[in-house]
């Protein structure tokens, strides 16, 4: 049987990974190992069968005799373990959501809904490292492979709305403080009928001001504003964020020419989900019903809502696809640039498809390959 070690499992990737392998059952044909890098010896977490007490991460002897590791502890666990791994003579799959390693030549963007015959050629060849893509970017290729390997896309503006879980849980608890200290500054104002709207702005904007405000974490407000920078910078004024779309999205369904992809990413005040504002060129003037089609016949879960105003309202947000696979487009229309450029707005729940999904499917295909 098998041996599969998980390090990360309390972060927030990782309980989304437990939480969804418990749910579908895939605690079984295999012995599940749990790491940890604080409480060794401690008890495992509940998965429905017995596990051994939890092991330390950094017992790189212990790791060596895994079949598997399943890593969403972070870039900096990846750094410090899997070339020190790798140089032992470990041949072991390495299925990881961290960056570190996506861009390498020898690794694989891991997205099988659109890129299952990159993955199969992949472990043909030898291929031992199997990474999660950005979020963005595995959720815009979650509704645009099909158009994209149709040949129908010339090039791609993605504008984003991340949301405050991409950052992670303290930011997430970061926003709700502000939302609260807002709240609670504004209340007697917001609750009166009688009250200006501009006295209502102007007590909203003045705790945004405050030094009391908290914005540790965003380095600025979020709740009733929004951050148009993610990352670090990197060349031609791109944020890392940024340079991602292109580089990851050719990587994961191995593009040749590439599709140039650019844009700019926003966080917002959402709690869950990412959503994008696409521009879309296309290779010549396409009917929208088959740029439709080209959507749909990208996988079992991209879903076309109407572009009219109650569905849009009612399923184009992140509030509706929340803790769900789907990934959602509407607002498509062709733009006044002219007949071959399509505009569209999608969203989609980042630590699902974004994150833990990935990697989840992953596994079950390495260990039923």
């Amino acid at each position: 049987m098998q041996r599969v070690g998980f390090v990360g499992w309390r972060g927030m990737v990782g309980s989304v990974l437990l939480e969804r392998m418990r749910a579908e059952g895939d605690f079984k044909g295999f012995e599940p190992i749990f790491f940890t890098t604080s409480n060794v010896g401690g008890a495992p977490p509940s998965v429905g069968l017995d596990a051994p007490p939890l092991a330390d991460a950094g017992d790189l002897e212990a790791l060596s005799s895994l079949d598997v590791i399943v890593s969403c502890q972070g870039g900096d666990y990846t750094t410090a373990t899997h070339g020190r791994l790798r140089e032992r003579g470990w041949r072991g799959a390495w299925i990881d959501a961290a960056s570190t390693l996506r861009m390498r030549d020898d690794a694989v963007i891991i997205l099988d809904p659109v890129n299952r015959d990159v993955i199969d050629r992949a472990i043909g060849s030898g291929t031992r490292d199997f990474i999660g893509g950005n979020c963005t970017v595995s959720l815009m290729l979650m509704v645009m492979a099909g158009p994209i390997r149709a040949g129908m896309v010339e090039w791609i503006s993605s504008m984003t709305y991340q949301a405050a879980s991409g950052a992670g849980a303290r930011n997430m608890q970061e926003l709700v403080r502000q939302m609260q200290v807002i709240g609670e500054r504004a209340g007697a104002l917001a609750s009166d009928p009688a009250a200006s709207a501009l006295a209502l702005d102007g007590n909203v904007q003045q705790t945004l001001t405050s030094e009391a405000y908290p914005v540790r974490e965003f380095g600025a407000p979020l709740a009733a504003s929004l951050i148009p920078w993610i990352d670090k910078p990197v060349a031609d004024g791109q944020t890392r964020e940024e340079w991602k779309g292109h580089v990851e999205a050719n990587k994961i369904l191995a593009l040749s020419p590439e599709v140039p992809i650019d844009g700019l990413c926003v966080r917002v005040g959402a709690m869950r989900c990412h959503s994008q504002a696409l521009t879309i060129k296309l290779r010549g003037e396409v009917p929208l019903p088959e740029v439709e089609d080209a959507i749909r016949a990208s996988n079992q879960w991209a879903k076309v809502i109407p572009n009219e105003p109650d569905a849009t309202k009612r399923e184009l947000t992140p509030v509706t696809v929340a803790g769900t696979l789907d990934v959602k487009i509407g607002r498509l229309h062709t733009m006044r640039m002219g007949k071959d450029h399509v505009a569209a707005f999608t969203v989609g729940d980042q630590l699902l498809w974004g994150a833990a999904e990935p990697l989840r499917r992953m596994l079950q295909l390495w260990l039923s390959r």
